[in-house]
């Protein structure tokens, strides 16, 4: 448990090699937060996978513990990749091709930029329930209106933690049962991450020239691509992760995987750690083999 203080914020983050110091010598893999979460919903994750892998989380500004007063971050795909550069110049993770990158919801917009920018680093990059969609009037009155419940969501988010609004709100980021000890980081996250932070994520994550360049970035990612979606994800339609998963598929030279999880929702990662650990290892050793094979 750190901090790193930068130009944006006093960023907390977690490094498996703190505890265990062999784990100096491993494959490494970030892993990017989604909207108004906190990395706490890392946690069951890197019990499945660091005996293998250095595992690195750390709390976006505006979320957990990481300090922004006194601060004037943008919150900006640009600005949260900047905050996860310094990380990772920190940590000396630029150095050599040994990293993973994990990008859930709005993260994956994150990992997205990370990939492009450490290009001669990364490993791999995973997508996690962060889709595109084909542009029609009908979509785009959708995220009008989405960006409307945004702002109200935010102004009575209180009332989350009272039910059966609690309740509503957990089922529909997870649909299969996760333990109340991750409900209640949900609800405590959501409810405290910073509001300003919070609404410009929320906004530009549907914002449509965003996703436009975010499609085009996905497209140039070099290294190998998983995109992971749950079929019955109440959040984001998983629809937009498998359009996004066959339009890079069909454009770009490097592998590229897609992971459909039928019966899980939002959080994967909570739902059925096991099972998504799993799938992620297998991705991290082909593109580990596919750069074996490079010349």
């Amino acid at each position: 448990m750190s901090y790193l203080a930068s130009a944006r914020c006093k960023l907390y983050y977690e490094d498996t090699a703190d505890a265990d110091p062999s784990a100096q010598n491993k494959p490494v893999v970030l892993f990017v937060n989604g909207w108004a979460i906190s990395s706490r919903y890392w946690k069951p994750l890197l019990k499945a996978l660091s005996a293998e892998y250095r595992c690195v989380i750390y709390d976006q500004s505006g979320t957990g513990k990481t300090v922004i007063k006194g601060y004037n971050p943008a919150f900006t795909i640009q600005g949260f990749a900047d905050e996860a550069s310094e990380l990772i110049e920190h940590l000396g993770l630029n150095s050599s091709r040994t990293l993973h990158i994990v990008g859930h919801s709005m993260g994956g917009m994150v990992a997205t930029e990370l990939s492009l920018r450490y290009a001669d680093a990364v490993v791999s990059c995973t997508i996690i329930a962060c889709g595109i969609f084909e542009e029609t009037a009908w979509t785009s009155f959708g995220l009008f209106m989405l960006g409307g419940l945004i702002d109200i969501s935010l102004n009575f988010r209180t009332v989350f933690q009272v039910e059966p609004l609690r309740s509503m709100f957990i089922k529909r980021a997870a649909t299969k049962e996760i333990t109340r000890e991750y409900q209640d980081v949900l609800i405590e996250d959501f409810t405290q991450s910073d509001k300003d932070a919070t609404n410009a994520v929320g906004k530009f994550s549907i914002d449509r020239d965003v996703l436009r360049a975010y499609t085009r970035h996905v497209l140039a990612i070099a290294s190998p691509l998983l995109c992971s979606v749950g079929m019955a994800d109440n959040t984001i339609p998983p629809e937009g992760t498998i359009t996004l998963y066959e339009r890079r598929k069909a454009k770009s030279a490097a592998p590229t995987h897609l992971a459909k999880f039928m019966e899980l929702g939002h959080l994967p990662m909570l739902e059925e750690t096991a099972q998504f650990a799993k799938e992620l290892k297998q991705h991290f050793e082909r593109a580990e083999h596919y750069y074996k094979l490079q010349p």
